[in-house]
């Protein structure tokens, strides 16, 4: 059975009581994440030198940092968890599955799919350093190559934290939200205003926890009709060019091109802004678009990505990374236009549809990793089991994603890193052998 027959099988079985529109929002997004990462990041082939020049698009075409106000997306991603996150924990309530049994689902979808990635890059590293690639040459690419993962590594705390964050939603409201943006701007206070930058680390707490929390708004019905929704995309958006231009906020939502500052290393509270201000326009048209996802052919393509979504967001750049590593080798096949030139733009989407094409085999063969169920008689971890190994899964892979690996076989730390994420993982009793 081909991919559109099993898809339109899926679709076909919708339950009419779930929000389509969560799920396209995701598909949506990751869309738009991928194409924003292979347009922003690129390299450039010089002839004469011989040499691959990494080139940031932020950093030599500045009017493009306004781009990221559209293709920074990940406010939607969490607000969207935070959705899914209240629909199955009032599920599990219903079916009088406890924490432990809940959290054991939701990392089996989170992890096992990073696990492949995690190991073929080890593996892929070693290759490259038995072969006699530069260690700085060797951490970019992995580095490059697992920049996605930053997201598994504070949303896997975030979901460890769901039962209680929305046990707080559900006893104090918008109490509780704001609560969270308080704690940011008072952490973006004393990182600028008193230099406490190590303070700033903090959050990716409760940066995300804010915008995970109008996901819960969103599932209980507390966000109000259309105009309402306007009214606060609107204080959203004067909000956000009120901090980048009257504050120290830099202009760019991602990375830090030209800047001693970044919106995102670590979150700054313009990304609560960007999330309301995105939101609440998506939100202001979800009715008609309930209608559009009613159609056969939209929601079955909607399935289609959905049921590919974390492979598809965590290969994307790896392919970018080996396609750069091919053209290098190859004398510079395909990177030889100027970025940023005329000729450079008009060949964007040539460049975005042929990465596509080379994604999708890889989509097509790893998804069905993160389609597998846990096998039903397998025991379910306790609770402090859990948290323990998701904890160091994190860790681990929030390490990775700074530092990358060196393909050094007798390098303590990338071996550590490596081990807290596999051995979080089985701790937390999940396997890619997974049924």
């Amino acid at each position: 059975m081909g991919i559109w027959s099993q898809a339109s099988t899926l679709a076909g079985q919708t339950p009419a009581d779930r929000n389509r529109y969560v799920d396209f929002l995701r598909a949506s997004s990751i869309l738009f994440v991928i194409s924003g990462h292979w347009l922003i990041a690129t390299a450039y082939y010089d002839g004469d030198k011989g040499d691959l020049i990494p080139v940031a698009m932020l950093d030599i075409e500045p009017w493009t940092r306004w781009l990221t106000w559209l293709f920074q997306v990940m406010p939607i991603f969490f607000i969207v968890g935070g959705y899914s996150n209240a629909v199955s924990l009032e599920s599990a309530r219903k079916r009088n599955v406890g924490y432990a049994g809940w959290l054991t689902g939701r990392l089996h979808r989170l992890l096992t799919p990073l696990l492949v990635l995690i190991v073929v890059w080890a593996g892929l590293s070693f290759v490259m350093h038995l072969f006699g690639a530069r260690p700085e040459t060797i951490v970019f690419a992995s580095r490059s190559a697992l920049v996605p993962t930053w997201f598994l590594a504070i949303y896997t705390m975030i979901v460890l934290l769901a039962p209680v964050t929305y046990a707080l939603w559900r006893r104090w409201g918008f109490v509780s939200f704001w609560g969270y943006v308080l704690l940011a701007v008072l952490v973006d206070v004393a990182f600028f205003r008193f230099d406490l930058q190590w303070l700033g680390w903090s959050n990716y707490f409760w940066i995300w926890l804010a915008v995970h929390h109008l996901g819960f708004a969103w599932r209980d019905g507390r966000l109000g009709d259309p105009p309402q929704l306007l009214l606060y995309s609107l204080v959203g958006l004067l909000a956000l060019i009120g901090l980048v231009f009257t504050g120290p906020y830099p202009l760019a939502m991602a990375g830090s091109p030209g800047e001693a500052i970044s919106n995102t290393l670590p979150p700054k509270i313009t990304l609560v802004a960007l999330g309301v201000f995105q939101f609440g326009l998506l939100l202001a048209i979800e009715k008609p678009m309930q209608r559009l996802l009613s159609r056969a052919r939209v929601w079955t393509c909607t399935v289609i990505i959905n049921t590919m979504i974390m492979t598809v967001y965590l290969w994307h750049m790896t392919i970018l990374v080996i396609v750069l590593g091919l053209s290098y080798v190859t004398g510079g096949i395909g990177l030889t236009l100027e970025p940023g030139s005329a000729n450079w733009w008009w060949s964007r989407p040539l460049w975005l549809s042929f990465l596509l094409l080379l994604l999708l085999p890889v989509a097509l063969l790893l998804s069905p990793l993160e389609r597998r169920a846990r096998p039903k008689e397998a025991p379910v971890p306790g609770p402090a089991r859990l948290i323990a190994g998701a904890m160091a899964a994190g860790l681990g892979i929030a390490l990775l994603t700074v530092m990358g690996f060196d393909g050094n076989p007798m390098s303590g730390f990338h071996i550590g890193a490596l081990a807290l994420v596999v051995a979080g993982a089985a701790i937390c009793g999940l396997s890619i052998k997974s049924r």
